[in-house]
């Protein structure tokens, strides 16, 4: 029985290699070509395998936002939170809270979107190692760091001022205008300046006067006037006296 079973083991490997020498060299090349790429299909699967099995770690940022006091039943549905201008949106719980999934580490700027009330910005750093660090938003001067504590806490700086309020009469305005302030200023001087001279101590008085500068014996405007004048016509007066004396 073993030699029966040896015979047509020999026979049939004598068979199989007689019809891979009549195979032509083409379809061997397509063979090989063909268990070449099942093994590059295989090994590239099986990296994406590894790589799937080795997940960045993710973090959650959470927080709460605190209702205005006067707070309608639509503050919560239109309510949104968004970070880094909308890349990822959070919605608020019924108590307030929020929670932002699946964030891998990094620097987020969380924002309160809503349409009547206006919300502090917050960055939320996120180092490797898992800690959360909360300050706030300063554009103007990036290297100033005001801490905010974690978990958030948002609150309303006030409503939204889509309009600007028109202006009304006020009685200041018609007091700080400039010309009422020329003609009433020089008044008050007026009325109020002698009387506090009169007030005064006698030595301060005299202490007034003496800073006071020295009086020059200047004539009036009156007796300039009238010397200017009438002098003029006493003097045509005498020349046309002297010219009649000479003729005579």
């Amino acid at each position: 029985m073993v030699a029966c079973f040896l015979d047509r083991f020999v026979s049939l490997n004598i068979k199989s290699d007689m019809r891979l020498h009549s195979l032509k060299p083409v379809y061997l090349r397509r063979v090989c070509a063909l268990f070449f790429h099942l093994a590059f299909l295989i090994s590239s699967a099986g990296v994406a395998a590894s790589d799937e099995d080795v997940v960045p770690e993710k973090h959650v940022i959470e927080g709460k936002v605190v209702p205005p006091e006067i707070a309608t039943s639509e503050w919560l549905t239109s309510t949104r939170i968004l970070v880094n201008g909308g890349e990822q949106l959070g919605f608020l719980r019924s108590d307030g809270s929020f929670s932002v999934h699946n964030l891998a580490p990094g620097s987020y700027v969380v924002e309160v979107a809503n349409p009547d009330h206006v919300y502090e910005p917050v960055r939320v750093d996120i180092n490797s190692k898992g800690k959360f660090r909360a300050r706030r938003v300063n554009y103007i001067q990036s290297n100033l760091i005001q801490t905010v504590a974690y978990p958030l806490k948002l609150k309303s700086r006030g409503p939204f001022q889509y309009f600007q309020v028109r202006e009304t009469w006020r009685i200041t305005d018609f007091l700080l205008n400039p010309m009422v302030l020329m003609m009433v200023v020089p008044l008050l001087l007026i009325m109020v300046l002698p009387k506090l001279m009169n007030a005064a101590d006698p030595e301060t008085q005299r202490e007034m006067n003496q800073m006071q500068m020295p009086k020059y014996d200047m004539p009036e405007l009156s007796e300039m006037m009238t010397t200017l004048f009438t002098g003029g016509n006493k003097r045509q007066q005498q020349a046309k006296t002297t010219r009649v004396a000479k003729k005579r």
